[in-house]
C-alpha cells in the first residue's frame, strides 16, 4: 500500500526526512573515505583528494550527529 507524502502529518514527514538525509549524508561519508583509500593506494590518480576527502566525510557525520541531537529533544 503506498501512502501520500501530503497525507502525513508534519512531525512523521521531518522525522522521514531527517532519517533520509542521515542515511544518504553517512553513505557519502563511506563513499569519499573509500575514494581516499583508493587515492592512496594509487588507483586513482592523486590532486590532493585524499584529505579533502576525508574532512568531507568528517562533516557529514558531524552534521549528522547534531540532527540526531537536535531531533531527539
Amino acid at each position: 500500500m503506498l501512502l501520500n507524502w501530503d497525507r502525513l502529518p508534519d512531525e512523521i514527514q521531518l522525522t522521514l526526512a531527517q532519517a533520509a538525509l542521515c542515511k544518504a549524508s553517512g553513505q557519502i561519508a563511506i563513499q569519499a573515505e573509500v575514494l581516499a583509500d583508493e587515492i592512496e593506494c594509487g588507483n586513482i590518480a592523486d590532486h590532493g583528494g585524499p584529505d579533502a576527502l576525508r574532512l568531507l566525510a568528517a562533516v557529514l557525520r558531524s552534521a549528522d550527529q547534531k540532527v540526531l541531537v537536535a531531533g531527539s529533544d
